[in-house]
């Protein structure tokens, strides 16, 4: 019998359904885990979806998503501190202590995603003061994460993503914005799609380990050609170019015993039957994930 104890999966891998469907797919399936995006939890409303997910006898291995922290101007920035309370808030609600942070891009990128460029007198190019944004925003939201127990897990993404999503590009740069806050509070988390190509990876997840930040370990693979939209480019394990047999054993060494969330932008995954998906995954897991845990 293959031991899924430890496979979550996160709500964004089967889009096109909702919270109440997904619960009850992967409840189905067998699972102990969802990961949640927080798009579902407004459909369903906050305490509902506690409900749901608490009835079915799932535990959220993590809420997606907090951050983009980088406005210049000051309704900007009210607006990330407002919307991220309301994160953290969720997080609680929901029973996780892990809130995923997407820390955010180039406020000249803003509008790309949805957002608005703000006002810049660099024009929302500026690099290094978004960074040192960053750093700012989430010292302010620290204390409103310890105060409802909740971890701040900030996420580096591919460099691709750093004009319009975040200006974190590598684990070791992650930690390093983390440093100055306490393990409880501030974590990170290793995204297999994000970091498969980063040389000092071994040596970033083993340092994430040994300064207990190491929150969350989320797997999907690299698929080429990249997508038009190169959000959609993830693929099931196996499909693509990552080496989860080293991977997998670093965040293992490093002592990660936590659910392990699967997470896939997809089109042709989420406009598949999601119990089909779901049984894939299952399998993928077992095939590509699980052995090296």
């Amino acid at each position: 019998m293959t031991d899924f104890s430890r496979l979550s999966i996160n709500t964004a891998t089967t889009k096109n359904i909702s919270l109440a469907d997904a619960v009850r797919l992967y409840s189905d399936a067998g699972l102990a885990h969802i990961g949640v995006w927080r798009d579902r939890v407004e459909e369903a409303g906050l305490d509902k979806a506690a409900r749901l997910i608490s009835d079915a006898g799932l535990t959220v291995s993590s809420l997606c998503r907090g951050g983009f922290l980088t406005a210049a101007d000051t309704a900007g920035q009210r607006e990330a501190l407002d919307d991220n309370t309301r994160a953290i808030e969720e997080a609680a609600t929901l029973g996780t202590r892990e809130l995923i942070m997407v820390v955010g891009g180039l406020p000249a990128a803003g509008a790309l995603i949805g957002g608005s460029a703000g006002t810049d007198p660099r024009g929302g190019k500026d690099v290094v003061g978004a960074r040192a944004r960053i750093a700012d925003r989430l010292a302010e939201l620290v204390p409103v994460a310890a105060e409802h127990d909740v971890r701040l897990v900030l996420e580096a993404l591919h460099p691709m993503y750093a004009a319009d999503r975040a200006l974190l590009s590598t684990l070791g740069q992650a930690l390093d914005l983390a440093a100055p806050f306490a393990k409880e509070n501030v974590g990170v988390v290793v995204d297999t799609f994000h970091v498969w190509w980063d040389p000092q990876l071994e040596d970033q997840i083993r340092r994430a380990g040994e300064e207990g930040r190491l929150a969350s370990y989320q797997v999907c693979d690299w698929n080429l050609p990249i997508a038009s939209d190169a959000l959609l480019s993830r693929g099931y394990m196996g499909d693509g170019y990552i080496d989860f047999g080293s991977i997998g054993p670093w965040v293992a060494d490093a002592g990660y015993t936590g659910p392990v969330e699967v997470e896939i932008f997809n089109r042709e995954i989420w406009d598949a039957p999601p119990a089909e998906v779901v049984e894939i995954v299952k399998t993928r897991y077992a095939e590509h994930v699980l052995p090296y845990l």
